[in-house]
């Protein structure tokens, strides 16, 4: 973990130790908030990572709470938060970047805004994000390019990555993002926080459209927490989940077997992040987990393709595709989401003899805000300039078969830069993956 990172996690309460202070009468709401924002007020000219403010409104609500009898009954009771830019919030913009929606404003909260409000949480303002979520930077011609708090100039990732910059600087202990490729786990992973990618279907997604669309929830897209503890994970995801999740479960109790993946065979992988994976491993095996040696995995390679075609597909929806991709004919998309059907049943195959997978986020740490043409990046991995488009694979053993992984952080490059691994369960596994990450992350701190 970074050096950073541990100050950060001693210094600053976590959301449950916040909420657990205003039950308590060790502190107010309205005091929990005013020091948030003051964190915001001295360091966002910086970083720009909280676009859209409520300051206001904020320190009005976090007064009527705490006049509230029951707030011991909300469990994020004068939590301050912010939330990124593409979840709706009544009263603020929701642009996704993009200047043609530059004006709109939500009228009512998302599914996610809502919970969150209901369990106590005091929205202070959303977080940038690329135009339409489409980065693994946060930069867009509405508010800006936003910067990693580790290193001014280099990109905290994306698509979530001002919420992982609002976290990673401090300001808020508790943020909320959405994954199709990478854009908790990339973000968590540059800035060297907690993230999690839940299993497709268990949150709903309702309000988190761009402005002027409503209707089908987007194929392989989810929306999870951000925090500095897996506690807050855990905590978060109990309030907004639509569905009963079945308890950690291993093969063995306290006795995982995991598997390893240093390296995916379609993407490279720099060696600084293949440690953080050796070590996330062997803390692992310290606590008396099984290493698999030769896990039978899906073709990787095959279903990178899959999944590519699959994410242009979705996230082209009422857009543009890139030069050369041809909208699907209806059976051609029939013919898409029966490969994703077969590659979930693989991967059911896999983890009925394995409990976890640890494998990298990216191959890389985080890099230089460039001009945001995707296409056209250059990543540095093992001193060798590579595209960087092939890099979404690591998210992709996620995202196309609908799994949930949780993005936690383990070291820090020789220059200084957070690298985290991803621990990887089976559908529905969303609690043994953070149960599995809790058990590595104690064992990295003994």
């Amino acid at each position: 973990m970074t050096q950073s990172s541990t100050t950060l996690k001693t210094a600053l309460k976590t959301a449950e130790e916040t909420a657990a202070a205003v039950h308590a009468g060790a502190t107010t709401a309205a005091a929990e908030v005013d020091a948030a924002i003051a964190r915001i007020e001295a360091r966002d000219g910086e970083l720009n990572a909280v676009v859209a403010r409520r300051f206001d409104a904020a320190r009005a609500e976090a007064k009527a709470l705490d006049s509230r009898a029951d707030k011991a009954d909300l469990p994020l009771a004068g939590v301050p938060m912010t939330i990124k830019e593409s979840f709706d919030v009544a009263g603020l913009p929701t642009t996704w970047g993009s200047e043609a929606f530059t004006g709109q404003v939500a009228d009512t909260d998302s599914f996610v805004a809502a919970r969150l409000k209901a369990a106590g949480a005091i929205i202070l303002g959303k977080t940038n994000v690329p135009p339409f979520l489409a980065d693994w930077q946060s930069k867009n011609p509405v508010y800006g390019a936003t910067h990693n708090p580790h290193r001014q100039g280099y990109s905290p990732g994306g698509s979530s990555g001002g919420s992982a910059a609002s976290l990673a600087a401090g300001y808020v202990p508790l943020e909320f993002g959405t994954d199709i490729g990478g854009s908790v786990r990339i973000p968590a992973h540059f800035c060297g926080v907690w993230g999690h990618k839940t299993t497709f279907g268990l949150i709903s997604m309702d309000g988190h459209f761009p402005p002027g669309m409503t209707g089908h929830e987007v194929d392989m897209s989810v929306s999870g927490p951000l925090a500095r503890s897996v506690g807050d994970l855990e905590l978060a995801l109990s309030l907004v989940q639509r569905h009963p999740l079945p308890e950690p479960r291993f093969h063995r109790p306290d006795r995982p077997l995991i598997a390893v993946l240093r390296e995916h065979p379609s993407a490279p992988c720099d060696a600084e992040v293949q440690r953080a994976v050796d070590l996330a491993a062997e803390a692992a095996a310290q606590a008396g987990a099984t290493i698999v040696a030769s896990p039978k995995l899906p073709d990787l390679a095959a279903m990178h393709e899959d999944y590519i075609r699959l994410l242009l597909t979705a996230m082209g929806r009422r857009q543009p595709l890139p030069d050369g991709v041809e909208r699907p004919s209806l059976e051609e998309w029939w013919a898409m989401l029966d490969a994703q059907a077969a590659y979930r049943r693989q991967f059911d195959a896999f983890f009925a003899d394995v409990d976890i997978l640890i494998a990298p986020p990216a191959g890389i740490a985080a890099f230089p805000i460039d001009d945001g043409v995707g296409e056209e990046r250059i990543v540095t991995i093992n001193g060798r300039g590579e595209p960087w488009g092939p890099q979404l694979a690591y998210p992709g053993l996620c995202n196309y078969p609908g799994l949930p992984g949780t993005c936690m952080p383990v070291t820090q490059t020789k220059d200084g830069l957070p690298v985290g691994v991803q621990i990887i369960g089976p559908q529905w596994g969303d609690l043994t993956t953070l149960a599995a990450a809790r058990m590595i992350d104690n064992a990295l701190a003994k």
